[in-house]
């Protein structure tokens, strides 16, 4: 026997008569912060090239923010979910698609987008360099790699009656060989016994388009916290690598040094050794490693 709801209707009767058009439904958009790191000139044959952790920004070629950057993305096709639109932005912007790749959050802000109510999907995907081949989407008139610093200018707090409130306040800055974009973002932290929130908020912004600031912010965060915990850094490295430019990869992404003997024992399980060596390198050999695949 069918159940009946307040109104005696069954589920096929409540079904057949729902009008979808009762409700503002928003557009949902799949945006991708794509982060990988590249090896800078180094000074001398015998140094070893640095390191720069960098993010991938388009153009726009067409309203709104037109020639602004933004982050590659667009909206989610009937037929696809969330995960999918971003599987597909990644591989229509750089030619790949087996990397890694994780839901960061769902921006909602009312007007963050002038052209409707559009609720974005973020996601953040690790790419080791040598895989890439940008090509900019139809309504994006270039994709460039910008280098990305991320740094912490102030923190305050306020005491409540049952909590806190603290905010970090950073500027992010993002240089290509052409441009530098600059934005400064707050992360808001209000903490009481039974409950906690994060709010990222833009206090300003030069040359970023919607509110990609905020979510290059977020995966900036994420990424630096599930380096302390998880394997996350051995995604942005080639098949083979030594533990000296593993280390650079960490120093970036933390943007701090690191003490080599400490640094070692930390990555001891992550990685395995190989029989291999470096070549042609103007200095030493050194022993290369891979990433180990075992839990």
């Amino acid at each position: 026997m069918d159940l009946l709801d307040r109104d005696g209707l069954t589920e096929r009767e409540f079904l057949e008569q729902y009008r979808v058009g009762d409700f503002e439904r928003p557009s949902v958009a799949a945006d991708m912060v794509i982060f990988t790191v590249t090896n800078t000139e180094a000074d001398s044959y015998r140094k070893l090239p640095e390191k720069e952790l960098r993010v991938l920004l388009i153009r726009r070629g067409g309203h709104p923010y037109i020639g602004k950057w933004a982050l590659p993305g667009g909206f989610v096709r009937p037929s696809e979910t969330t995960g999918q639109a971003a599987t597909r932005e990644l591989r229509e912007e750089t030619g790949v698609d087996d990397v890694y790749l994780e839901q960061l959050y769902t921006f909602s802000d009312m007007g963050r987008d002038p052209r409707t109510w559009v609720m974005s999907c973020s996601y953040m995907a690790l790419i080791d360099s040598d895989q890439v081949q940008l090509k900019a989407g139809d309504d994006a008139a270039d994709a460039t790699w910008f280098k990305v610093t991320y740094r912490l200018l102030r923190e305050r707090k306020e005491l409540l009656e049952n909590g806190y409130v603290k905010t970090y306040e950073y500027e992010l800055k993002l240089s290509s060989e052409e441009e530098e974009l600059t934005a400064v973002v707050d992360r808001t932290e209000t903490v009481k016994p039974t409950s906690a929130s994060t709010v990222y908020s833009i206090v300003s912004n030069n040359g970023l388009a919607f509110d990609h600031a905020k979510i290059i912010a977020c995966a900036i965060e994420r990424l630096r916290g599930k380096v302390n915990y998880s394997d996350i850094a051995l995604h942005l490295m080639p098949p083979l690598f030594t533990l000296t430019e593993l280390q650079q990869v960490y120093e970036v992404i933390l943007d701090k040094e690191l003490l080599k003997a400490a640094f070692r024992r930390k990555v001891a399980d992550l990685v395995v050794e190989t029989d291999r060596y470096t070549e042609n390198a103007g200095h030493r050999p050194s022993r290369l490693y891979r990433r180990s695949l075992e839990d």
